[in-house]
Parts: C-alpha cells; sequence; structure tokens
C-alpha cells in the first residue's frame, strides 16, 4: 500500500487487526526486514504497520534533506492517514533514531517504545567521518559499496556460515536501496543529536532488545539504553548479530508479544 504524505509517496504493509504496532526497519534495509513479525504478531491480535522510510523500499525520496525529524513527520503522517491516534512503535538500529525523536517531539503518539539493535548516542567524529565517506561512494558509485560495508558485520558469525540464503537476501535488499536514499540517510544519521539526556523523561513502558554477537551496535549500547530509561525491560538475545529479528525470529517474537501482553 501506499500514501501520499509530506510530498511522497509513502509505502507501507498493514496486517491484521487489533493493537497498532508500527514496526520502522534499519540502515540500508526496507520493510521486508520484518516478514517473520508481520506473519506471528499479526496473529496475536496486533495491527502490524511496517513503512519504507522516505528514499527507502518502495517510498519516494522527495524534495527536502533527510533528518530524524522528517523521518518521524513522516511516521505521524501516516498515523494520521491511517487514523491511528497513538501507538506502540518499535524501530530497529536507524529506525531506533526516529524512534527516540518521535519521543522527543510527539510523546503522545507512542503508547510504548520498543528499541531494537539501537543506540541513544549520537556518531563521534570518527563516525561522522565514516558516514560522509559512504555517502560521496553511493552519490559515485552507486548502492553497492554500502552493501558490501554493511555485509559483514549484520550477522552472527554462525549466520554467516549456516544461513547464506538468509545474508544473501539481505545484501539484495541493500543493494537495491536507492543510491540517493541511502546517502541522504547516511548523512541524516550523521547529523543526528545524542539523545541520552532524553531516557530520563520517557515515561512510557519501554522494551529494549539487543543481540549478543551484534557487530554493528554491540549489547553494551542495549544495557545503556535500559538503564537510562525509567521503566524499561531488558532483553539480550543470544546466537544473533544486528539482523536478531531475523536470525532468531521466534525469541524475538515472543520478547515483544510478552511486552505487550504486560502493557
Amino acid at each position: 500500500m501506499k500514501a501520499d504524505i509530506n510530498g511522497i509517496s509513502l509505502a507501507y504493509s498493514d496486517r491484521g487487526t487489533g493493537l497498532p504496532l508500527i514496526l520502522m526497519h534499519g540502515f540500508p534495509l526496507c520493510r521486508t526486514m520484518w516478514a517473520p513479525q508481520a506473519e506471528a504478531l499479526s496473529k496475536a491480535n496486533c495491527r502490524v504497520i511496517t513503512p519504507d522510510l522516505r528514499g527507502f523500499g518502495q517510498s519516494g525520496s522527495g524534495a527536502g534533506i533527510a533528518s530524524m525529524e522528517l523521518y518521524a513527520d513522516d511516521i505521524v503522517a501516516l498515523m494520521d492517514h491511517l487514523g491511528i491516534d497513538k501507538a506502540v512503535v518499535g524501530g530497529m538500529s536507524m529506525g531506533g533514531y526516529v524512534l527516540l525523536n518521535l519521543l522527543e517531539r510527539y510523546p503522545e503518539r507512542v503508547a510504548a517504545p520498543i528499541f531494537i539493535v539501537t543506540k541513544a548516542g549520537g556518531d563521534d567524529e570518527a563516525g561522522k567521518a565514516r558516514r560522509t565517506a559512504l555517502a560521496e561512494a553511493c552519490r559515485l558509485q552507486g548502492s553497492l559499496p554500502v552493501a558490501e560495508t554493511f555485509h559483514n558485520m549484520l550477522f552472527a558469525p554462525a549466520t554467516m556460515t549456516d544461513n547464506p540464503e538468509l545474508v544473501d537476501q539481505v545484501f539484495g535488499w541493500m543493494s537495491a536501496t536507492d543510491p540517493a536514499g541511502a546517502a541522504a540517510g547516511l548523512i541524516a544519521m550523521r547529523e543526528r543529536k545524542d539523545s541520552t539526556g532524553l531516557l530520563a523523561k520517557i515515561s512510557q513502558p519501554a522494551l529494549v532488545i539487543g543481540a549478543d554477537q551484534d557487530q554493528a551496535i554491540p549489547p553494551v549500547n542495549s544495557r545503556v539504553l535500559a538503564e537510562g530509561l525509567p521503566d524499561a525491560e531488558l532483553c539480550i538475545l543470544h546466537g544473533g548479530g544486528h539482523m536478531v529479528n531475523l536470525e532468531q525470529p521466534v525469541g524475538f517474537n515472543e520478547a515483544i508479544l510478552e511486552f505487550l501482553a504486560g502493557l
């Protein structure tokens, strides 16, 4: 499905009925990554909504400069389009940065946040330089440099050897990302603020999911997030990397369902 909002055509999937649950993908991915969650959670009284952030998947990029604020505005506009006043919102990696922006600027729209392999801190100078260089490579060479850069850091070592089909599938998603959208996303991540100070102000019950073999955002970041939130549950899943929702889908789905049951 598509919604014409904020000057773009935003693609999304909407499955099931019941409690609205919005899941935002990471970089440089798309809503297809949530297939195991949409399948399982939509059968458990959840309305699972998975958008493609602007510039990713099947969503347009628009004329504006991408930012966490703009991505968050798109999510609120999608909620308005769907007639949803408040939802449980989950964000994976870059999607978690968007979630933090939502909580800062639209806290009344988030019933409960789910932080998935993400962090509250901003980039250091070295991290910013890496994003700048990769964005420039993306503009000159297309999305392949991005896919190759992220390919080796997204999975647990066992997944790389035991599930090459999944690794290849995710590489395909990354390679297919619009280069302009990927470059814009890199700059948006580079320019995002440090949200560590926001955590103490988040009053909603929260779930923080990390993965013990995450090479992109190690689980210490999940622990820092959970410790900074006034009302948070921490779940570190074993045997998964940055794509833990696909590597350990059963445990991942159980963690979310248990959290939702307690709301």
